[in-house]
């Protein structure tokens, strides 16, 4: 199977969920599960039912993320040296073109995108174009509000 990239912070935030899951939302559950049985038939539980389902998705996402860490490819940014090149896990200053306004992304893997954060999935259409491009290029991003233009500013690896 193909590895994943995926930056230490990412990789330590799966980390933290799966210790998570396991020692917190898989106990509860398990209480959960045993109160509701306690309750009698378990035909018409829908406590019963509603744990189960829970127990399923815990399970399942364990299993999830276990896989992911498994295959990650750990990318340290500070370590890359792209000599001023966009690559997974660059930050990258963006002007817009449109109205002069600074934008600064992080190029992350697929389970660390948070917009608001201002970290983007290396799939996303703005890192697909982002990548391999240096400090004064131009880029073109197809967007659902049509084509967007931006200035690479700057690219740095934090």
């Amino acid at each position: 199977m193909a590895k994943t990239p995926m930056t230490l912070h990412g990789a330590e935030m799966l980390r933290a969920e799966l210790q998570r899951l396991k020692t917190v939302e898989r106990p509860e559950n398990s209480r959960a599960i045993a109160e509701a049985r306690s309750h009698g038939d378990l035909s018409e539980n829908a406590e019963y039912e509603a744990a189960r389902n829970r127990q399923g998705f815990i399970e399942a996402r364990i299993a999830d993320i276990e896989s992911k860490l498994s295959n990650a490819q750990l990318i340290d940014p500070r370590l890359v040296d792209a000599d001023g090149r966009c690559v997974f896990g660059s930050t990258v200053d963006l002007e817009d073109e449109a109205d002069a306004s600074t934008l600064c992304l992080q190029i992350v893997g697929e389970d660390e995108a948070d917009i608001k954060a201002g970290k983007i999935s290396i799939s996303s259409p703005i890192a697909r174009a982002l990548i391999g491009k240096y400090a004064g290029d131009a880029v073109q991003v197809q967007t659902p509000g049509g084509i967007k233009r931006y200035e690479i500013l700057d690219v740095r690896y934090e």
